[in-house]
């Protein structure tokens, strides 16, 4: 089992509309290609620490979005691409935690 892995969906329509939305025509929260990783972060206790590690991995290039859950010590980093463990270790350091590696 791997922490990362790689969403292709393709937005060509749904049950209500060829553009795949339901109402009003807007798009779906969907990232085409994206890599969803997992890491594990050790010191997190409350929801000022997931705001400073999710704060500092935004900054990376190519992050689309992060969950960073303190209870469970997983941070959530979906990005264009895989990113650089070196980067995101020195991200999680910046907001003052450590990156165990992979969850």
């Amino acid at each position: 089992m791997t922490a990362e892995t790689e969403t292709p969906v393709a937005a060509t329509g749904s049950c209500c509309s060829p553009a795949g939305a339901c109402h009003g025509g807007g798009a779906a929260d969907v990232q085409v290609g994206a890599v969803t990783t997992v890491y594990k972060v050790s010191g997190m206790s409350c929801g000022h620490c997931e705001g400073a590690v999710s704060a500092e991995i935004s900054e990376i290039d190519g992050v689309g979005s992060v969950k960073a859950v303190a209870a469970t010590g997983e941070v959530t980093v979906i990005s264009a691409a895989p990113l650089a463990e070196e980067a995101v270790r020195a991200a999680v350091d910046e907001a003052g935690y450590e990156l165990v590696g992979l969850a």
